[in-house]
């Protein structure tokens, strides 16, 4: 079916340029291009003269001029590329495109490939969606039943924090990422929280603004997230 496809395409597009090679006449040659040009030549300097933009001496010699050229080139032997000429090497060039096209698509294609709907591919990501859903709730119901002082605590906000975030559930990603800010906090992590609680709420709120600085304050001079950061905290003042 895709060979069908790729010759109904490639005629629909090569139809204009053939139309067009059918209804073209046969090319002038050069000579009759020069004694059209000198023609007007003549006609353009009797209209300047008509309308006084040159004296009438000026304009005997430049016809005298344009005459002479124009001698000169009926004298020469007329050079004609007809269209029997053209035509076939024209049709070659145009043929060779969708050759060319069929050629890079066998080459780099999969003509074989089956097709795939879009309908099986959506249920496949709901069905995704509700695993990870059904993960993050024992995730969840785990870290809740852990001790306040269980070291795993706090690398269980942090991996809830990057699953949420992945899925752009922003605000489920602010959330543990300040309970784990709350058990540890490191300033990295609390620019992620304020981050993320940023994009959940489409703006810099006051909370968010303070964690900022909060991290900005506990982090190192050369943190690659400061300049970041410090552009939230002017956006708040600004808002």
């Amino acid at each position: 079916m895709i060979w069908i496809g790729i010759f109904l395409l490639s005629t629909v597009v090569l139809l204009p340029a053939i139309v067009a090679i059918r209804r073209t006449d046969r090319l002038t040659d050069e000579r009759a291009s020069a004694l059209l040009l000198h023609y007007a030549q003549l006609a353009e300097l009797d209209r300047d003269r008509q309308d006084g933009l040159i004296a009438d001496s000026e304009h005997l010699g430049a016809v005298l001029e344009v005459q002479r050229r124009l001698l000169a080139t009926d004298a020469a032997p007329a050079r004609s590329l007809g269209r029997a000429a053209r035509v076939p090497a024209v049709v070659v060039a145009l043929l060779l495109i969708p050759a060319s096209a069929v050629g890079l698509y066998l080459l780099c294609g999969h003509p074989a490939l089956p097709a795939q709907p879009l309908a099986p591919r959506l249920a496949a990501l709901h069905a995704q969606d509700h695993r990870d859903d059904a993960l993050l709730a024992e995730l969840r119901t785990g870290l809740a039943r852990m001790a306040p002082d269980d070291p795993n605590r706090f690398r269980g906000y942090l991996l809830l924090g990057q699953a949420e975030a992945a899925r752009m559930h922003y605000a489920d990603a602010a959330e543990a990422w300040r309970q784990a800010t709350a058990i540890q906090f490191i300033p990295e992590i609390a620019a992620r929280a304020a981050e993320a609680q940023t994009l959940a709420d489409g703006r810099v709120s006051s909370d968010s603004a303070a964690l900022f600085r909060r991290a900005l304050d506990g982090a190192p001079a050369d943190a690659p997230w400061r300049m970041a950061a410090e552009q939230r905290i002017a956006q708040s003042e600004h808002q």
